[in-house]
């Protein structure tokens, strides 16, 4: 099943408790789409600018990739700075400069417009709508947002949450959003607001799911070496929507194992910067990380 995304392409300067690099490959559309690469065909839609390197193109052309809706534009691309503590789950953003992607505008293919599974990665929620617009025919529309939208944008966040089948956000986004401290009521609050389910990601604490009819937990894959969490979120809804993609379903069932392949598939982002480890994996290692991730969980 044809899968779309559309977010931010970046270049990321991170540094850890114990090792710092500057502009690598980033961005919530890069790290999505590289992990539902693994599943499905993608295909990516974003902006970046003159300093934009072609061998960047390539390697995401090389993963099966559809780049013909990456567009090139005279400017910067989006680039942003962080530092992360000790406990590897707080960070601080040092520097955010958006250039081109702060007028970023998608237009859509007719080809693109008929993708059926659609993901709007983080972005302003005025432009998510502008790209529901043109994809009518869809069948699943998931988002993601963050507090800075929330925070400026809320009304028309409310707007979008009510066009849309999914969507995924962090704790303390979910919080914010409802005003309420408790997860679980936050969730369905949440959900309350438009989406037929509500993905809410805990960090190393792993994810909850709210639906009219299930409330679960899954938990985080224990790796233990965490190198860099940056774009985890965004590969745990590549590797989720990635598979449903490739079964063309989103039923119940499908969903929980989503859930948990998007789990796997962020586990191993997290062990290196940029895509550095998620470049030495396929397939095989993924199934081999699910089965011992199915064993943990039976009992």
């Amino acid at each position: 099943m044809s899968l779309l995304v559309v977010g931010s392409i970046a270049f990321d300067s991170v540094e850890t408790p114990t090792q710092k690099r500057d502009d690598v490959l980033g961005g919530s559309a890069v790290f999505f789409s590289y992990a539902a690469s693994y599943f499905a065909p993608v295909r990516l839609v974003g902006v970046v600018g003159q300093d934009w390197p072609h061998e960047h193109t390539q390697l995401l052309q090389r993963q099966g990739i559809d780049t013909a809706g990456l567009t090139v534009v005279p400017g910067k691309t989006f680039r942003w700075r962080g530092k992360y503590q000790p406990n590897m789950n707080d960070r601080e953003t040092l520097e955010v400069h958006l250039n081109v992607f702060e007028t970023f505008d998608p237009v859509l293919s007719p080809e693109l417009r008929r993708s059926k599974y659609v993901f709007l990665a983080n972005g302003s929620p005025i432009t998510q709508m502008k790209v529901l617009d043109q994809v009518p025919e869809a069948t699943l529309r998931v988002a993601d947002t963050m507090d800075l939208w929330i925070n400026i944008q809320r009304d028309e966040l409310m707007q979008m949450l009510k066009r849309i089948d999914g969507l995924v956000l962090n704790d303390s986004e979910a919080k914010l959003l409802t005003g309420d401290e408790n997860l679980v009521r936050a969730g369905h609050k949440v959900r309350a607001m438009g989406p037929k389910f509500v993905v809410l990601k805990k960090g190393e604490h792993g994810v909850m799911f709210f639906s009219e009819k299930e409330t679960y937990v899954m938990p985080a894959y224990p790796t233990p070496d965490v190198v860099d969490p940056t774009g985890a979120g965004d590969s745990f809804a590549g590797g989720m929507m990635g598979y449903l993609a490739e079964k063309g379903t989103a039923d119940p069932k499908t969903l929980k194992e989503a859930l948990a392949y998007g789990t796997i598939v962020a586990s191993f982002n997290v062990e290196d910067f940029s895509l550095d480890r998620m470049k030495q994996i396929g397939r095989p290692e993924l199934e081999e990380r699910m089965l011992a991730y199915r064993r943990m969980l039976s009992f």
